[in-house]
């Protein structure tokens, strides 16, 4: 045995490494894939999804080979994971998944190990050249197709988001929920991963595409596509109202606020203008009473009103504690000395009585008058308050870009 794979397999101990092989029904190529695999590391876990050809007979033959049965299929994504809770019983912190169909090579395993040495905890997806002669062009649009959708979830450039030659860093991606058993779980989980701030990325691999009766895919173009098309619909969905405020906001956390300043306010090409908008309007979305949603619907309205997504996420966050119990206060008293007190029905307004008429039930105006005066004192003047300290911030923002700018762009460099 040459020197190089006995340093793999010496580096595949050291990072606390194992390969992971779900397979189903591949009796054809699993054999020759493992072989390969134990020349670079001694740590093989191979999970049968229920095979119903020769592969247990084949997984059954091979020394050194741990085996996870389950017995009946269940689908990919299942696999993964109870390969996963394996792994992660055997001690292991990472696992590099690789596909049974003989598509990917065990020689470019060393480039995980590489990455992973150089960017600890992070999830590597194997990028595959999707360009080459042989790739069919139906792949190829579904791999462009599925990138796109994975920078809109989540904002970054993957240049293959569908390849399962992968790095999964176990203890991390064990504490995350997830929705899909099958193909499509390999998306979710590295959507999931980015919005919990691990770091994805990849590295470059070969691929091989057999074709006719040599390639062995258990793909279901109708079924699986419709699968994937209502995951993507599901998780854009969340990342509008969980998973990029979420990203945002753990990366802000992260940063001191001599960063925050020199990146979001002096190092950028924004005008004063958008910058006092950016913060008028994060005050104005964190006092209006729409609880639950106020990160989301800002975030959402300032990618489309093109604002600096940081300040409004940062000045959003006004109404957190402790300043929620003075915001609270200040737009009921604000309401009051508009619309008048539950003791002063005289004083109360036109647009008063029409919101009783026609927002507020009747029964509810009945039972609890007092109660439902002071709710709509709080929610006008939520708005009126609202309103006000976003054109002050504004001002005072801008007013304060315009003089010091300039100044702290030549004392922070």
């Amino acid at each position: 045995m040459s020197v190089i794979p006995n340093n793999y397999k010496e580096r595949f101990v050291k990072n606390n490494c194992c390969v992971l092989i779900p397979t189903y029904n591949n009796d054809g190529t699993v054999r020759a894939l493992i072989d390969s695999v134990f020349t670079y590391t001694d740590s093989v876990i191979a999970v049968n999804d229920g095979s119903t050809d020769k592969t247990a007979e084949v997984l059954a033959s091979i020394d050194g080979l741990h085996v996870v049965d389950l017995g009946e299929n269940c689908g990919k994504g299942i696999a993964l994971r109870k390969g996963f809770e394996y792994a992660l019983n055997k001690g292991f912190r990472y696992a590099i998944t690789i596909d049974s169909d003989g598509q990917h090579l065990a020689e470019d395993l060393p480039a995980f190990l590489d990455k992973i040495e150089e960017e600890p905890d992070s999830l590597i997806v194997g990028a595959r050249d999707m360009m080459q002669e042989n790739i069919p062009g139906k792949s190829s649009f579904g791999h462009k197709f599925s990138n796109f959708w994975y920078w809109v979830e989540t904002g970054i450039n993957l240049p293959d988001t569908q390849s399962g030659f992968r790095l999964y860093p176990l203890q991390i991606i064990k504490g995350l929920k997830y929705l899909t058993s099958r193909y499509e779980f390999e998306i979710e989980v590295i959507v999931r991963a980015a919005w919990h701030g691990v770091n994805v990325t990849s590295v470059p691999v070969k691929v091989i595409y057999f074709e006719g009766e040599e390639r062995v895919s258990h793909f279901r173009p109708a079924i699986d596509n419709l699968r994937f098309t209502a995951l993507n619909t599901c998780l854009v969905t969340m990342a509008i109202l969980y998973g990029r405020p979420k990203m945002i906001y753990d990366r802000l956390r992260k940063m001191s606020f001599k960063e925050f300043v020199q990146e979001h306010i002096i190092n950028t090409d924004e005008s004063n203008e958008v910058k006092a908008f950016s913060a008028g309007f994060g005050i104005f979305m964190g006092i209006i009473p729409i609880w639950g949603y106020q990160m989301a619907l800002a975030i959402i309205l300032a990618v489309y009103f093109k604002l600096n997504k940081a300040i409004v996420l940062v000045t959003a966050q006004i109404s957190l504690p402790p300043l929620l119990p003075f915001i609270l206060y200040a737009s009921y008293l604000t309401g009051i000395s508009i619309l008048g007190s539950a003791a002063e029905g005289e004083h109360m307004s036109a647009t008063n009585a029409w919101l009783e008429k026609h927002v507020i039930p009747g029964w509810l105006q009945e039972k609890f008058p007092e109660m439902v005066q002071n709710l709509l004192a709080y929610f006008f003047g939520s708005f009126v308050l609202a309103f006000a300290m976003a054109i002050a911030t504004g001002l005072l923002t801008y007013a304060l870009l315009i003089l010091f700018r300039k100044k702290a762009k030549t004392l922070i460099r």
